[in-house]
């Protein structure tokens, strides 16, 4: 797969054109924002109905990925679920195939703001989780040591005069922001002031899609 090799804090990582992080020396695979369970959610209270496949969508990817590298550690960067509820409300199937991703690797929900409790899914919750020299968290802070992996905003990126924006991931020498993973999740532009005042000025965006293409931020 035409992934992007770079590093950060001394650390090889590969950001795939899937829109999920792969640190090969580890073994370990990282996906953000998989938001399960968001059309149930907006139907519960609501709001504008979504395909009701967007769950099965997203593990079906999710599999893919977990098959294609089989990784010793999964860490689901947290707003692995839309709320709780929707956690609670996850039809068996999706969790039976939760748990056949589960077994035989250590498996991390990192604790997002839509998800901040401790989900009866198996794996561990944890607040942020510590590996290679990268501390992995749900929210980007400001001024954080080099090595902090985060998602939380979607970013999306598009090159200049080339149609729709990507989702993207975005790094520079002290942090690195995850594209959302899950289906139909939305997406908030690169040069949006909240995400552009992360990054120092020679910063990096990879789109995802057929491969992943690196330009200038």
């Amino acid at each position: 797969m035409n992934a992007h090799a770079f590093t950060l804090a001394g650390t090889a990582l590969h950001a795939r054109p899937t829109g999920a992080l792969w640190l090969p020396a580890q073994r370990l695979l990282c996906v953000s924002d998989l938001h399960l369970g968001k059309s149930e959610r907006m139907a519960r209270r609501g709001g504008s109905l979504l395909p009701p496949y967007e769950t099965q969508a997203t593990l079906e990817r999710l599999e893919a990925e977990v098959s294609a590298l089989a990784p010793k550690t999964v860490v689901c960067l947290g707003d692995s679920f839309d709320d709780l509820d929707a956690a609670l409300s996850l039809p068996d199937e999706m969790r039976l195939r939760l748990q056949s991703m589960q077994a035989g690797r250590q498996w991390l929900w990192i604790e997002g703001n839509h998800d901040p409790g401790p989900v009866d899914l198996g794996g561990t919750h944890l607040g942020e989780h510590h590996a290679a020299g990268l501390t992995f968290r749900h929210i980007a802070r400001p001024g954080c040591a080099p090595g902090e992996v985060s998602g939380h905003y979607h970013p999306k990126h598009r090159l200049p005069r080339a149609g729709t924006s990507r989702p993207a991931f975005l790094y520079d020498e002290t942090r690195l922001i995850l594209p959302a993973f899950g289906a139909y999740t939305g997406g908030l532009r690169a040069h949006t002031p909240a995400l552009r005042a992360l990054f120092a000025t020679r910063a990096i965006a990879v789109l995802t899609g057929p491969q992943a293409l690196a330009v200038p931020l």
